[in-house]
């Protein structure tokens, strides 16, 4: 019987061997039961896609981790609805991400969406993304602060928390800030390829640059050595639109 009171699911969109998701685990292992079902390969980019035409395969591949052939959705989604029902975690982590989900990034991250899909199903989650490669460790630090800050003092609002942090060591940071996610221009042209087979190919072009990147937005903290913490509505309607919707539609 686990003395440990807390139980952590975690998940992401790089696989289940993926770097950001050990180094999470073992981080979060030292106060928590943790519990990891995620793809079995990289699903970067998913979004909130969910499998429907063909079943879902989940092989154990260890204590508590999960592999799971489909999107981020679907692995937090089968781990509350079945995995784990009747017995809900108490949090929801995603990542540690391979790479930022800044801006409009959040709109097409699978690591978001896993962690929305958590929200979603009623348990406070937050998305873990490190802006590069290489400090991993830093970003397992901050993870542990936040639920560490979460168990004192609950996260005050009903809300998604999208987490991006500098690739930086720890000691080098220069803190933690609450921001709003900033804006890219659109990406840049598609690559046109030829295969083996003389068949054009295309790939997609790199994200674009950033537009709206000034004071208070999260490109504007990781810019400035800040952990990024912005909080997340699932809600995408344009409330201050609806009235003039209203008027136009009516031709008045």
């Amino acid at each position: 019987m686990s003395l440990k009171t807390l139980k952590v699911l975690l998940s992401n969109d790089d696989g289940v061997h993926a770097e950001g998701i050990r180094v999470l685990a073992d981080a979060l292992s030292s106060i928590a039961d943790v519990i990891v079902v995620a793809p079995d390969r990289n699903r970067s980019g998913a979004s909130n896609s969910l499998t429907l035409e063909q079943p879902l395969r989940v092989t154990q591949i260890a204590d508590n981790i999960y592999s799971v052939q489909g999107t981020p959705t679907d692995c937090v989604h089968f781990a509350l609805n079945e995995l784990m029902k009747g017995e809900l975690p108490d949090l929801v982590l995603t990542g540690i991400n391979h790479g930022a989900n800044l801006g409009d990034d959040v709109l097409y991250s699978g690591t978001v969406a896993a962690a929305m899909e958590g929200h979603f199903l009623g348990v406070q989650s937050i998305a873990l993304s490190l802006v590069g490669k290489h400090h991993f460790d830093t970003a397992a630090q901050i993870a542990l602060k936040l639920v560490n800050q979460h168990l004192q003092q609950p996260i005050p609002t009903n809300r998604l928390i999208n987490v991006n942090i500098p690739d930086l060591a720890f000691e080098q940071l220069s803190g933690i800030s609450i921001t709003r996610l900033g804006a890219r221009h659109h990406s840049e042209a598609m690559i046109k390829q030829q295969d083996p087979r003389g068949h054009d190919i295309y790939w997609l072009g790199p994200p674009g640059k950033e537009q709206d990147a000034g004071e208070g937005t999260d490109f504007y903290a990781i810019e400035k050595g800040f952990v990024s913490v912005t909080p997340l509505q699932v809600d995408l309607t344009a409330h201050e639109s609806l009235r003039v919707m209203d008027v136009w539609l009516k031709g008045e």
